[in-house]
């Protein structure tokens, strides 16, 4: 008896989420695997120096090394049959490959940014002075880039600043109100944050030399969403907060992907019915990991809107 053998498209539609993707450069395969889904984060801190006495003899100093395992929990799935009569009689619009690349652009992609924006803003919230609330309101044009600059001059995000790695992500009220803003006279221009060789394309200014970036479909913006919708996909969360501004650093912040299952079946090589197949599951999380000096979380800041989704 002959085996069928899916087709998997995973690489033509992996490319398709690293380009529409505002959180793309967050992504990393470079992980070592424990087991099913989880995976370790090495952590290493010294002693500092002492007095040293001329009478002889070294200080003793002391070294930790902890491996601090991750578990990944993010776990989705779905599948669409598209009978062959509606791929004949619709000329094959209805096919299975517009289907799944409409499905990787309008459901898999916002929902990775969705996940990576409320997994950061969740720890930062849970993290002693990296979170703030504010109205949207109280953004104005006369103190949207001030405002901005005392965000990035919080806690130790100055660490990461000078090493290039942050992040900035804004509303388009707050990106309307930098274009308007007397404060400052640098460019905001469509341009492209590469990463891969794939460029993300989308309204973006620097400060202080951190990309701040316009999220222009702020449906993925929010602190807390629910994934389990009746319908699929995602929204927010009763009593979610929108988010204003969300900064993270390329250092420490990551999604990792651990199953990205995309499988295509022709009629007849499956039970389901007949027509085309298609099956895609994606297993991932976001994570924050500590810095390398004293074990804390210090390299991200969301700032969320006072009122809370009804």
């Amino acid at each position: 008896m002959a085996l069928n053998y899916a087709e998997q498209w995973s690489k033509e539609l992996l490319n398709i989420l690293i380009q529409g993707s505002l959180t793309s450069p967050f992504i990393t395969q470079n992980v070592k695997w424990l087991d099913a889904r989880t995976f370790h984060f090495t952590q290493m801190s010294t002693s500092g120096y002492k007095s040293h006495s001329r009478n002889g003899g070294w200080n003793k100093g002391e070294f930790k090394q902890t491996d601090v395992p991750f578990t990944v929990t993010h776990d989705r799935d779905v599948e669409f049959l598209v009978d062959v009569a509606d791929v004949d009689e619709t000329n094959a619009t209805a096919s299975i490959k517009n289907i799944s690349r409409v499905f990787e652009q309008t459901q898999a992609v916002p929902e990775t940014d969705a996940l990576f924006f409320s997994k950061i803003a969740a720890k930062a919230k849970a993290t002693d002075g990296y979170s703030s609330e504010t109205a949207v309101s109280d953004y104005t044009v006369d103190n949207t880039f001030s405002k901005l600059k005392g965000i990035l001059g919080k806690g130790k995000l100055r660490r990461y600043k000078a090493n290039g790695s942050l992040v900035m992500y804004v509303t388009s009220a707050i990106m309307d109100n930098l274009e308007s803003s007397k404060e400052f006279s640098r460019k905001i221009e469509m341009t492209q944050i590469a990463e891969g060789g794939i460029g993300i394309e989308t309204r973006v200014t620097y400060i202080d030399g951190v990309p701040v970036m316009e999220v222009i479909d702020d449906e993925r913006f929010y602190d807390e969403f629910n994934w389990d919708r009746e319908k699929g996909g995602f929204e927010p969360k009763a009593g979610a907060h929108k988010i204003n501004v969300l900064v993270a650093s390329l250092e420490t912040c990551k999604t990792v992907p651990k199953i990205s299952s995309i499988y295509y079946f022709a009629p007849g090589s499956h039970t389901e019915g007949d027509g085309y197949l298609y099956q895609n599951r994606a297993l991932s999380d976001t994570f924050v990991f500590p810095n390398g000096k004293d074990g804390k979380i210090d390299s991200i800041y969301v700032d969320t809107d006072t009122a809370e989704v009804v």
